[in-house]
């Protein structure tokens, strides 16, 4: 069987409605993280403090939450409405000092660095607006610089494959993987629990990120989970 990766265990990350997120747990699935809309982190549009606190209120698990992070202040108003980790996306790009901010202030394990990639030639690009603006910054060094400023997770998230469930761009993952010792969550693409599979184990991802199949109900995050276990990857099992 092919080796998994060392640095964290793998894990299912959800954009689901929240009392199914929670009803799931209760039922026996450990969901380590949850990111309540990809549509908030792809847009990098501005999240109101309250929302995180909202969203908290109905959940036993950890919230990564984020969307118009700029400054120290804005994470921690977050931060202190109930989230447990940020993602910054287009402000990081502007200003990659604010990592290094934020990691000071709450530490790396609190800052998650969202990439939205485009395949471009030969490589990959780093975009912004939900995919639709061209930074031309290298989405592979981007990710290595993010992790050297502060970051202590990547969440890369392909444009190439976002919503077409025709499985995860594990090569653009594998090679992100390559580039940080930080943990790296895999999105965009998500289908049967093959493709989760394949991310692992191809992609060297840690994690990996779906809304649409769980929005649906197209897969049970149960099912999944125990589909991987039996596979032999590190997912923590209850029930």
């Amino acid at each position: 069987m092919a080796a998994w990766p060392q640095r964290l265990a793998q894990h299912v990350e959800v954009a689901v409605p929240i009392r199914r997120v929670d009803h799931e747990v209760e039922h026996g699935t450990i969901v380590p993280k949850v990111i309540p809309t990809a549509e908030v982190m792809a847009a990098d549009v501005d999240l109101d403090p309250g929302d995180p606190r909202r969203v908290a209120a109905e959940l036993a698990i950890p919230l990564t939450a984020g969307g118009g992070v700029a400054n120290v202040d804005e994470g921690r108003a977050i931060l202190r409405a109930g989230a447990d980790k940020l993602t910054v996306n287009t402000a990081a790009i502007r200003n990659p000092a604010l990592l290094t901010e934020l990691a000071a202030e709450f530490g790396s394990q609190a800052v998650v660095l969202a990439i939205d990639a485009k395949r471009v030639g030969d490589h990959w690009e780093a975009f912004v607006r939900g995919g639709s603006v061209a930074t031309g910054m290298d989405a592979v060094e981007w990710a290595r610089r993010g992790a050297e400023c502060g970051a202590g997770e990547i969440l890369i998230t392909s444009m190439d494959k976002d919503g077409t469930r025709s499985g995860f761009d594990c090569p653009l993952t594998a090679a992100i993987s390559r580039a940080v010792s930080v943990p790296v969550i895999a999105s965009g693409g998500a289908d049967t629990p093959e493709t989760f599979l394949e991310v692992f184990r191809e992609g060297k991802a840690d994690a990996a990120l779906a809304a649409s199949i769980f929005h649906d109900s197209i897969q049970g995050l149960g099912d999944l989970k125990r589909y991987l276990g039996e596979q032999g990857a590190a997912v923590r099992q209850t029930g």
